[in-house]
Formats: C-alpha cells, structure tokens, sequence
C-alpha cells in the first residue's frame, strides 16, 4: 500500500505545491530582490493547515539552489523562545552555530558571528506570536538577517509588541493564506497519493471524504490519509475505503494531538499537563502549581501566550473572565 512513507507525512515538503503559486511566486519576488541588497522581513498569515510553513520551506528550498548566498534557517518558537534560544537555534540551522553551546555562549557572540559572515540569512521563525520582541530585536541587530514570521494569531501577535518592533513587522511585506477549498484539499491529497500510495487501492470517495473531514485543513487531511493508509496496510486490507476512514478518524485525531504536544516548549508542555491532569482547574491553581514545578518559570505574560495557543491548537479550553477562568484539557472534556 505505502510505497514513500514520505509523502504522507504531514510535515513533508512536497516535490509540487498545489493552490498555492501565487504566494510561492509573491515570496520568491519579496526573498530575491533584484534592486535590494538584502531581503524585505515578511509576515505569513494564515489558520493551521493554510500551508503557512510548508510553502515557505518549499519556496526557500528553490531559491537556495538557484542564489548561491543564501542560507535559511527555521526556529519552531515554541520549543526555542527566549532571546538566547532562538538566535542559538537558528544559528545552528544555518551552519553557523555548531560550536558554540546554548549554555555559556552569550547571545552577542552569535550576533557578531552572524554578522560578520558575507551572506544573506533568512529566519524562518514559525509559531512566532508565542514570544515576545525580545528575540526579534535581537535579529534586528543583524543587517543581513532578515525575518519571516508565521503565525496564526496576526492580531494578538502585532498587538503584542512595542512601538519599534511593531513599527517593523507591520511594515513588512504580508502574505496571507486562506483554508483550501474542497476541491483544492482533493488535489493535494491525491498528489500525496501518487507520490506514496499505490493509487489502484484506494477507492473511489475515500480521498473526498478524507477533504469533507479535514474541513480545508491540509496537514488534518494528510493526517488522516497516513493513518488509514496505515490501518490498510497493517491489517493487509484490499482497498483504503471511505469506511476505512471512518475506522481511523479517532486515531489520525489522537495523532494530531499527540504530534501537537510534542511540538510544545517545555513551559508550554508543563502547563498543558498540569490542566491535563487536572481536567479541569482555576487560574489561580493551574498559576501557583506552574510555579511550584518549574524551573526558572516565565513570566505572567509569557504565561498568557502560551495558554492561548494551547488554546489556538484545541489543546485546551477556557470560560469565564479574566480573574475567573477556569481551563479544561480538550481530551478530558470530549469525554466526559
């Protein structure tokens, strides 16, 4: 059944991209100025499973064979989201950074090693509205980085930062993304298909079911797609039926969940079991236990970013007001 377990994996970078050559083409013109000596900073908008990242990985995957002094790196901001952390990480991604460790090494250091490289660099920071402008005004401070920031939350995130970085970011170059289509969904899956699957086995309505699912979310989609493809193979199935699908919804649903946690920083993870074991808790509990059990914790606000992207990722939810809010796991609460 699974001829490139590649191709369904939601985080893969496809060959092709499918709906999406207009912003490919937008940030290649934006990325390879003809006129500028370095990039423009961009912001990348768009709900989970736009495309958000995947687009700008591919498009700097071609323009990186194509312009011989260009490096990228990506930071997931929230696993790296301190100053230090994220120049470190991206540091690391461009090559630069290896021998320089995260402890001990003061972050001017890497600034000034960056800098004094004859190259242009382009940070990917995704999930970019978890920290605050300390890491952007780090990179600031380095003329030949320039930014790519992606978020969800565009509002939250520019409402969020003081007047020079907020100044910077909102004029920077924007591209927003919308949820695919039904049909746009269809043709993104069915490329996975042939690049991964063997196509003669997968039923006529399946893959239109696997859209009619994921409601316009890509990587939900794909998801879904590896675990039925999964189920077909490991129960040595003939076909991957719309049945099928619906044998797998609940597993490809703990998949996402589970591959969300992992992605979580360590004080976003602390704070999402706290509530998970809780099920349900008050602010204040779910405050004083946080502090009890962390290590060095963060800061009020810092605190208040992560709760509200445990709850943009459907981790978590919360009711009540500010002073009274009351946070409940997502999986504890659809069960009960």
């Amino acid at each position: 059944m699974i001829t490139d377990a590649r191709a369904i994996d939601p985080e893969y970078v496809p060959r092709d991209l499918h709906h999406r050559e207009g912003q490919i083409d937008h940030l290649s013109s934006i990325l390879a100025p003809s006129s500028l000596e370095y990039a423009e900073d961009i912001c990348i908008f768009g709900p989970s499973g736009a495309g958000k990242t995947t687009v700008t990985k591919y498009t700097l995957g071609q323009l990186e064979r194509e312009m011989v002094d260009l490096r990228w790196g990506y930071v997931n901001c929230l696993r790296d989201n301190s100053a230090g952390a994220v120049v470190h990480a991206f540091a690391r991604d461009v090559g630069v950074g290896a021998d320089l460790r995260s402890e001990g090494t003061p972050t001017s250091t890497v600034i000034r090693r960056l800098r004094d490289r004859d190259q242009q660099f382009i940070a990917v920071l995704d999930e970019v509205a978890v920290i605050d402008e300390e890491p952007l005004l780090a990179l600031y401070e380095i003329p030949n980085v320039s930014l790519i920031c992606i978020t969800t939350a565009e509002t939250e995130w520019l409402n969020s930062l003081d007047q020079a970085a907020a100044s910077r970011m909102q004029s920077a170059a924007t591209v927003r993304l919308e949820k695919y289509s039904h049909s746009e969904l269809v043709d993104i899956l069915d490329a996975r298909i042939v690049h991964g699957l063997i196509s003669s086995r997968v039923a006529d309505g399946a893959i239109e079911h696997i859209a009619d699912l994921a409601a316009g979310d890509a990587r939900d989609g794909v998801a879904l797609l590896r675990r039925a493809a999964l189920h077909v193979e490991s129960n040595e199935m003939g076909e991957l039926t719309p049945e099928v699908v619906d044998a797998v919804a609940d597993d490809a649903e703990q998949d996402i969940h589970q591959r969300r946690v992992r992605s979580l920083g360590t004080h976003q993870r602390l704070l999402f079991r706290i509530i998970d074991e809780a099920g349900e808790i008050d602010g204040g509990t779910l405050h004083a236990r946080y502090e009890e059990r962390a290590d060095s914790p963060k800061s009020q606000s810092s605190r208040s970013r992560y709760l509200r992207h445990l709850e943009r990722y459907d981790l978590i939810e919360s009711e009540g007001s500010t002073r009274n809010r009351c946070y409940r796991s997502v999986s504890t609460f659809t069960q009960s």
